[in-house]
């Protein structure tokens, strides 16, 4: 059986992760990387990804050229966050009858901030007659899809809450400086301001996914100011410095109001320094339910798993716009990932 072609649109931090893990999965191949990054176009992708080798894939800015001539199954796309920023490039993937699986954290649940935009990318998808799916860690799984699976045992759900508590202190320093370690708090607040700082996106996903599981029809979906968390004593990573008084990173919170009550609250902590990792989940209802993954999983090997692990299940899925919560339960593809997928 033929290996499963795989196409790079984006081999930045995250991209080449997932990149350098899918060197590792056999039944699967990469047949084409893009990329707009001047030192990364014209070079070989091994060289990019820093190996000591080639893989005999050139780094294009051209997507047109790259996918008329791979002729990939799926293209794993990992540029921006933000669904009005990759929306062309997701097109321009999806106009080549190309599946999509993306890190984009509003492509998660887009109908919330985008909706426009949603409809119009499942009918292209539909047109095209390929899938097109938003997923990563989170959004994609621990805030959402994990939660959605836990309410399958519950009889009724009063109230839903998920907390995740990173200590930032090992995460990549791009996302250190992105949760503004380091900073003082003035300047944290008006890095807020001019949007240089955004904190983390897709709690609002989240909370939307999760509604839509259920059935809940919300009043509203807030999201709280990103707040600063204040370091009180010096902590570190092996690039930062954090003194006490300065910011070791921030904390943000999304709530689902219905009926004047709080029924979903998502509560997301990245700083350095925290004493207690966790991934948690509780909801009330009958049973209640209570569940704690300690240490918390891992931000960017659980977003390259996720993304990688997807890969079957788009393929093999309807045509169209999904999310996590439109698709068979996730899971780990440990064989080679020709088995996993019907071509």
């Amino acid at each position: 059986m033929r290996k499963v072609k795989v196409a790079l649109y984006g081999v930045g931090a995250v991209g080449s992760l997932i990149a350098e893990y899918l060197l590792q999965k056999e039944g699967i191949r990469i047949v084409g990387a893009i990329d707009i990054a001047k030192d990364k176009v014209g070079k070989d992708l091994g060289e990019v990804l820093g190996l000591n080798r080639e893989l005999g894939v050139k780094v294009s800015d051209n997507v047109d050229s790259v996918l008329s001539k791979v002729k990939a199954d799926i293209a794993v796309h990992a540029t921006s966050s933000f669904l009005k920023d990759t929306y062309p490039q997701i097109a321009s993937i999806v106009k080549h009858g190309v599946n999509v699986v993306s890190t984009c954290e509003e492509l998660s649940y887009p109908y919330l901030t985008e909706p426009k935009l949603a409809t119009e990318l499942d009918s292209l998808a539909k047109k095209h007659n390929v899938t097109v799916l938003g997923t990563g860690i989170n959004p994609g799984f621990l805030m959402d899809t994990l939660v959605i699976t836990l309410t399958a045992v519950c009889q009724k759900i009063e109230k839903i809450k998920a907390v995740r508590v990173m200590n930032a202190a090992t995460r990549r320093l791009p996302f250190q400086k992105k949760i503004g370690a380091g900073l003082t708090v003035e300047e944290f607040k008006r890095r807020i301001e001019s949007r240089q700082i955004t904190g983390h996106v897709g709690l609002k996903q989240s909370v939307a996914m999760i509604a839509d599981a259920l059935k809940w029809n919300l009043d509203k979906i807030t999201a709280e100011n990103v707040e600063p968390v204040v370091a009180k004593k010096t902590v570190e990573s092996a690039s930062i410095k954090v003194r006490a008084g300065e910011v070791a990173g921030l904390r943000q919170k999304a709530k689902g109001i219905m009926k004047n009550k709080e029924v979903i609250v998502l509560d997301f902590q990245a700083y350095i320094g925290a004493e207690e990792e966790y991934d948690a989940v509780t909801i009330e209802g009958v049973p209640n339910v209570r569940q704690r993954i300690q240490p918390c999983v891992h931000g960017d090997k659980g977003t390259v798993a996720m993304i990688v692990n997807s890969i079957p299940k788009v393929i093999n899925a309807p045509k169209g716009l999904f999310t996590m919560k439109d698709l068979p339960v996730p899971s780990a593809t440990l064989e080679d990932m020709y088995k996993y997928v019907k071509t």
